[in-house]
């Protein structure tokens, strides 16, 4: 009954939360020592008190339903750490001891799930529990390919609260990245070789999206000569003119891309992990900037890492 109640509550602190939701950007670099590095932020517009969690090998874990029955039931393989959300253990940014990486991001208005039937039941779980499952049972992009199939992601929810639409994206020490998202009932994988996420729409919509912008450039503007008018650019950065600013997820995604493509090469693992810093402070959501215009709820950035 206790884990039961407990898992009430996070669905509340999901569903509340969902108006304002999750605006969240992930990206990822990579070091010439060979180090891979995944950063993202974490907007919410609830407070998630997320704390660092610890899920060693050998924690035997499950799945909830809908009726708050188990699901899915495992005893985890590798070791993992991350960030939880209202004192759970869940994962929903976090990475185990093979170096595979994980981070749920919210997908509105797109996440289909399937029902559960007698035939998936034992297969079962709750979208905020796909994390620890993921990376409890798998090391590499290739593995978890192999066995997405022995999960299904169910719309689990709480008596009189809403469901968690999220999407995923997971990136092994080789680099390999991919994007699962819920779509018709069942999870589909798109291979992510930029390493950038944020939200709704779909993955392939976003990556369609990017042939809007491919006239942005690093470089300068040239000078040009109208009938022996002379016009130059006013500062550097007019290569750069029309990449979106907002804080809407198509918007996010193009200049995540922009950023990440025009970072210079770190040369060590620390050095990567400052210019993914730098570079997702540009996502951050002040307090006040982005608000609901229904009950006034504000969306801001609770963290980073």
């Amino acid at each position: 009954m206790i884990r039961r109640a407990a898992t009430y509550a996070l669905i509340a602190a999901f569903s509340f939360a969902t108006t304002p939701s999750f605006a969240c950007t992930g990206i990822s670099l990579n070091a010439k020592d060979g180090a891979m590095i995944r950063g993202r932020t974490m907007e919410f517009g609830f407070p998630l008190s997320s704390n660092v969690i610890v899920i060693p090998a050998g924690t035997a874990m499950n799945g909830t339903l809908p009726d708050g029955k188990k699901g899915i039931g495992y005893i985890t393989r590798y070791a993992m750490a991350g960030a939880n959300a209202v004192g759970q253990t869940v994962i929903l940014d976090g990475l185990n001891d093979q170096g595979l990486s994980f981070g749920l991001f919210y997908f509105p208005g797109f996440a289909e799930y399937p029902d559960v039937t007698a035939d998936n039941a034992a297969h079962a779980m709750a979208p905020f529990e796909f994390g620890a499952w993921v990376l409890g049972n798998f090391a590499t992009v290739d593995e978890l390919k192999a066995g997405l199939a022995d999960g299904v992601v169910v719309n689990t929810l709480a008596p009189g609260f809403g469901s968690i639409p999220s999407h995923y994206f997971v990136r092994d020490k080789t680099g390999k990245s991919i994007v699962i998202e819920p779509l018709g009932g069942t999870l589909k994988v798109f291979d992510a070789p930029l390493g950038v996420v944020t939200n709704a729409p779909a993955y392939d919509w976003h990556l369609t999206n990017l042939r809007n912008y491919v006239n942005l450039s690093v470089t300068g503007v040239p000078p040009l000569d109208l009938d022996g008018l002379k016009l130059s650019q006013l500062g550097q950065g007019a290569g750069m003119h029309g990449l979106p600013g907002d804080f809407t997820p198509p918007s996010r995604f193009i200049r995540a891309v922009a950023f990440t493509q025009a970072e210079l090469p770190s040369a060590t693992a620390d050095d990567a992990v400052l210019s993914a810093f730098h570079i997702l402070n540009r996502f951050d959501i002040p307090r006040g900037s982005v608000r609901d215009k229904t009950d006034g709820g504000l969306e801001l950035t609770q963290w980073t890492t």
